[in-house]
């Protein structure tokens, strides 16, 4: 399974979601050192690839965590149980690696 981190210049989440990316695949038994990370820098690139927003955290070439937005190079939010973040929880992380499709 590929494991890609896509991320916007300048994300401030990109180096906390990567430490988050790799923690959680090896928690569920991947090889949390094949993390790709791609930087998104057009908006054509952003609808080619469906990315909406920056972190996104995919496994195989999809979106872990779909989201209804538009794509854009923009940055992205996840509803945790805190609030709203730059960052999905540990938990919604976990869950979507779990879920059927992501495990290889």
């Amino acid at each position: 399974m590929d494991f890609e981190l896509r991320t916007i210049p300048g994300c401030p989440n990109a180096v906390p979601a990567l430490e988050l990316f790799r923690a959680v695949l090896a928690a569920e038994g991947f090889h949390a050192e094949h993390v790709t990370v791609r930087e998104i820098s057009s908006e054509r690139e952003a609808e080619e690839l469906q990315f909406h927003g920056s972190p996104s955290f995919i496994a195989g070439g999809n979106d872990l965590i779909p989201a209804d937005s538009a794509p854009a190079l923009s940055c992205r939010l996840y509803r945790t149980g805190n609030g709203v973040t730059g960052l999905p929880s540990v938990e919604l992380l976990r869950t979507a690696v779990r879920a059927p499709g992501s495990s290889a």
